[in-house]
């Protein structure tokens, strides 16, 4: 494939993922990575993403420090940051096609249980919210893409969606820290992946900054409906079985 059109193919993913991000504080990869693993493949993908999205959402991550509630992104991003390497282990070694059948099924779970209205209230359970973060941490090591199992997770809660918002940012800017060192050591940083990081970078970051605008400009009003599209979205997208569609 000819390198200007995956150029040019993953700025476009990444001005749409960036908005996503910006809104939603997830959902960046959910776009992104299944377009960028199409040209790139995706042991070059996902090191582009995430050296770009931590980068450049750190002022977000920083901005959401007082709203986070630390009492439950704390378990699960550290359950994530010991997960996270067995996912980059299977992003190198392995198929993950049993692994992406495990998260279709577990996001759709998820999924039903949010939209049917029940609620958990308080704060949730330490052994709930680290394993929910473990699993997310395997996925995000395998592809970028946690956001789901703990979206859905919060989403059952009580908290306001600007809370939930910032949840996300911080367990995201803490979560990578552990991608990173994974993908050091199984040596997914390379000269290309960089270059085109910094290529792609500036684009994510403008859409980055209107996304975030759109939400502080619509107080987060079609939160919920952009957030369960999304994780739908990142279910069926999931399905080896309709690879051959959208891959």
């Amino acid at each position: 494939m000819d390198f200007s059109y995956a150029l040019v193919t993953a700025l476009v993913a990444a001005i749409i993922g960036g908005f996503i991000r910006g809104f939603a504080g997830f959902g960046g990869a959910l776009i992104f990575m299944p377009v960028a693993s199409a040209v790139f493949g995706p042991r070059l993908a996902a090191p582009i993403f995430l050296v770009m999205d931590y980068l450049l959402t750190l002022p977000m991550v920083a901005r959401s420090f007082p709203t986070c509630r630390w009492p439950t992104v704390l378990p699960a991003a550290l359950a994530g940051m010991v997960t996270a390497p067995l996912g980059a282990w299977l992003l190198a070694n392995g198929d993950p096609v049993a692994v992406r059948w495990t998260l279709c099924i577990l996001v759709m779970a998820l999924l039903a249980l949010i939209t049917s209205g029940l609620r958990y209230r308080g704060e949730p359970h330490l052994v709930a919210s680290a394993g929910v973060g473990g699993i997310a941490g395997i996925f995000g090591g395998i592809g970028q893409v946690s956001g789901p199992p703990v979206a859905a997770f919060w989403m059952s809660g009580p908290s306001p969606v600007a809370v939930i918002r910032a949840n996300m940012f911080c367990f995201f800017g803490l979560l990578s820290l552990s991608s990173f060192a994974a993908y050091f050591w199984n040596g997914f940083f390379t000269q290309e992946s960089l270059t085109v990081a910094l290529i792609v970078g500036p684009a994510y970051a403008v859409s980055l900054f209107f996304g975030g605008r759109f939400f502080g400009s619509t107080a987060g009003a079609n939160y919920r409906p952009v957030v369960y599209a999304l994780i739908a979205f990142a279910a069926i997208s999931s399905v080896p079985a309709l690879d051959g569609w959208l891959r």
